[in-house]
């Protein structure tokens, strides 16, 4: 912690000075305010200060990122629990931590509570690493003097986005690598095996087959023209992507993806789940319904979505229940609408979107293997096909060379 000398008057007018700790300048004032003494001459020491711009500085050449969120919250929750302050636990975490980037966070953290600032109000400086649910849930906490149960139930909430982004990312993985290794094969063939067989063919003379017609053609095709696709997808993708930037582009994918047959259901159910974990974490923690959805609304980023869900926080704030205003949204199921209606009129309104997303999730996780399964056996197929045409060509050329020849 800082270190200041200070020259101050007492009471009675006679000079003190003295050295001791503060979490900052403010702090310092404060306590000598306390001792009622005037303050004359305040510094913090030399040493210190130089110290501290030097870990300060070599702190912040990594950046923090939102990934680093979690892992915050969770080293700070297990100080906190201890009955550790928040502030002395950000400090101790400054000091101790070993990553970079985390060290980073809690450093820039720290300075500014140090100058008299609230966690959530050093959180508000980080918008990279901490989103506006977090920072309005940490204030609520702070207000409410239960900031460690409200770090608990953030930790829980992240806890199961991640796992829904790591499922996601084992179930792509899989149909990722069965693609690779079919495009490897066709790559194989066309480049060298291809060569080698027109050559023999060619040699042997005689009338091919319209299968070995088909695939020689496919073949020069691609090695004659292939390499255009590349940039041509590589121009058509960065296209695409920069007018997905831009507030129409996005605008109009957003509303074709919420409206497609083959991805609809994934794209709103994942939605969904993310908007009833949300609004059940930011309840449970206190905050009214109507800021709670004005929050949650914000965490979807689906535009077509988000403006849906704005229009029935706007009903709900005109006297509509939360069940009927999402009604009118057409994304959310009769199963959840009448779940949400049987915990409005419970007053139960929080577990019942507990439940409603411990059951999407189970929905999630099942349609994840179906997902898997007909990707893989999908492709698979697509393979065997290719595989078992090409066998076929190739013998049939041969079966037709050979009976052309005289014995």
């Amino acid at each position: 912690m800082p270190r200041f000398n200070y020259t101050a008057r007492d009471s009675s007018g006679r000079q003190v000075r003295d050295t001791f700790e503060a979490a900052s300048r403010k702090v310092a004032l404060r306590m000598l305010a306390s001792r009622q003494l005037q303050p004359i001459e305040l510094s913090e020491t030399a040493a210190v200060v130089d110290k501290k711009k030097q870990s300060a500085g070599g702190a912040r050449k990594a950046t923090p990122r939102a990934r680093d969120l979690l892992p915050f919250f969770t080293a700070l929750t297990e100080l906190t629990a201890s009955g550790m302050s928040p502030g002395e636990a950000v400090r101790l975490l400054a000091l101790r931590v070993k990553d970079p980037r985390l060290k980073t966070l809690c450093a820039t953290i720290w300075e500014d509570l140090k100058e008299g600032q609230t966690l959530s109000q050093a959180m508000e400086g980080m918008p990279q690493v901490f989103d506006l649910q977090a920072i309005n849930m940490v204030r609520a906490g702070e207000a409410t003097g239960n900031l460690n149960e409200v770090l608990l139930r953030l930790i829980h909430h992240y806890e199961e986005q991640s796992e829904l982004r790591r499922r996601l990312a084992t179930a792509m993985a899989y149909p990722a690598f069965v693609v690779l290794g079919a495009l490897g094969l066709i790559l194989l063939f066309v480049f060298f095996l291809m060569p080698k067989l027109q050559g023999l063919l060619d040699s042997l003379g005689g009338e091919m087959p319209w299968s070995t017609k088909l695939l020689i053609a496919s073949s020069d095709f691609v090695v004659g023209y292939g390499w255009l696709a590349i940039p041509i997808v590589i121009i058509l993708a960065i296209s695409v992507w920069r007018w997905r930037q831009t507030p129409s582009g996005r605008e109009i994918i957003d509303a074709q993806t919420v409206k497609l047959p083959l991805i609809r259901t994934w794209v709103v159910d994942t939605r969904v789940l993310v908007f009833v974990q949300t609004l059940a974490v930011l309840l449970e923690n206190g905050i009214n319904t109507v800021e709670a959805l004005r929050l949650t609304e914000r965490t979807v980023n689906n535009l077509t979505m988000r403006a849906a869900l704005r229009q029935a926080t706007d009903r709900v704030m005109e006297g509509d229940s939360l069940s009927v205003a999402l009604t009118r949204t057409g994304f959310f199921p009769d199963l959840v609408l009448d779940r949400l209606a049987v915990g409005e009129s419970t007053g139960k309104l929080a577990p019942s979107l507990r439940d409603i997303s411990r059951h999407y999730s189970q929905r999630h996780a099942r349609r994840l293997e179906s997902f898997i399964g007909i990707t893989a056996n999908g492709v698979l197929l697509a393979a065997f096909a290719f595989v078992g045409f090409l066998a076929y060509a190739i013998v049939s050329a041969v079966l037709k060379v050979s009976s052309s020849f005289q014995f």
